[in-house]
């Protein structure tokens, strides 16, 4: 079965501490909903840095991802499926579905 990826796009911020617990409350709901599909849950990116091809350092991400989360689902229209439910879209969030592509070494 095949393993994707969710990436969190934004980091959207509750309009008051109620609205923080409740959407953490959806959010956790929501993960435990999808049982044993999901791989890893929310998984935050923090301390962020872009290195170059000429091994340059910088602060900051190249991109708007903030975390991730891997899932398996029977297709991309399932796992799709999975996403359009996820309570990250309700507070301003965007997800971006990668399917992951296994590698043999």
């Amino acid at each position: 079965m095949p393993n994707y990826m969710i990436s969190y796009l934004g980091s959207p911020k509750p309009m008051s501490p109620q609205e923080g617990q409740q959407h953490m409350a959806e959010y956790k709901q929501w993960m435990a909903s999808l049982g044993e599909s999901l791989l890893s849950p929310a998984n935050p990116l923090k301390n962020t840095h872009v290195i170059n091809s000429a091994g340059a350092l910088s602060a900051g991400s190249a991109t708007t991802m903030s975390g991730y989360s891997l899932i398996q689902a029977e297709s991309y229209d399932a796992a799709l499926l999975v996403v359009r439910d996820c309570p990250y879209l309700k507070v301003g969030g965007s997800l971006e579905l990668s399917e992951i592509v296994e590698m043999s070494m």
